[in-house]
């Protein structure tokens, strides 16, 4: 089932021996759009320190009583690795954490998390962690997300010599927080701005962008996937579809207020011309 990010933020987190806190923020992978970590604000029991909860930790959420189970102790958490969550996490930052947790790192595998779907499957007999392959696909992640940042510093006229050493890391992960409110830029011109994202809450995929167009018609929602997404500048706060004004526009419309149902996500894709990302969805004409 598909969520709107609104809805995770202070969702409560549950240890096996009591509460953690409160999420304040996602942090999503920009290349592959998942959502990799909740921002959690532990509140006084650990000094309102600001720690990362990966979804692999994740069970099944309890909605009616907004709170989401993990497979954590308090004291796992108490003596986890601090991390700045004001500052860019890089993948030194997650290689800590996930050590920490003798979690396997997610990266690597063909799959959305390593070789598979779904967090949780990065658990049991995880064949890529470490591998030769493994290596060589996060090197070659590394460099292409290095080279696609100094393009984009290039564009914006920033001189790397001017950057604190402490920001030239390479953040890969984003903040939900912070996109909310980021202009769209359709093919012919702008049309709205970001509203939130929805995320699949199996597979803590970003599935949609949540585009409010109010500032050019009489205001409504509509949704537009990542894979639909020509360039994001991070700097500029804007992102880029491949879609005309007049396709957004005559979108069908996405309400918060009911249930999304796969037949709603089938009207998206079809009205687009696209193919579904569901097993079994008809190819695109």
């Amino acid at each position: 089932m598909l969520r709107h990010s609104k809805d995770l933020l202070n969702l409560g987190i549950a240890a096996t021996d009591g509460d953690i806190g409160d999420v304040k923020d996602l942090y999503f992978d920009d290349e592959t759009w998942a959502v990799r970590y909740l921002v959690v604000d532990a509140g006084s029991w650990l000094s309102s320190r600001k720690v990362l909860i990966s979804p692999i930790a994740a069970g099944t959420p309890d909605w009616a009583n907004r709170l989401l189970p993990v497979s954590l102790t308090r004291e796992q958490v108490r003596s986890g690795p601090d991390i700045d969550t004001d500052m860019p996490v890089t993948r030194q930052h997650e290689t800590d954490h996930l050590d920490h947790y003798s979690y396997p790192y997610y990266w690597g595998g063909l799959g959305l998390w390593g070789t598979g779907g779904y967090p949780n499957m990065l658990l049991p007999g995880y064949a890529g962690f470490g591998s030769p392959e493994a290596a060589r696909a996060e090197a070659d992640g590394a460099q292409a997300r290095n080279e696609a940042r100094l393009r984009e510093q290039e564009q914006a006229g920033v001189n790397e010599n001017t950057i604190p050493q402490e920001t030239r890391a390479d953040p890969h992960l984003r903040s939900c927080n912070e996109v909310v409110g980021y202009d769209i830029e359709a093919a012919d011109g702008e049309i709205g701005h970001v509203q939130g994202l929805l995320v699949d809450e199996e597979s803590w995929a970003v599935r949609y962008l949540v585009v409010n167009t109010s500032n050019w018609w009489l205001g409504h929602d509509v949704l537009v996937a990542p894979q639909w997404i020509k360039r994001v500048s991070w700097s500029g706060r804007s992102v880029a579809v491949e879609l005309t004004r007049e396709a957004l526009k005559q979108a069908p419309w996405y309400d918060a207020a009911l249930p999304f149902t796969r037949e709603m996500e089938i009207a998206v894709y079809k009205h687009y011309g696209r193919a579904g990302y569901w097993p079994g969805a008809t190819p695109a004409p």
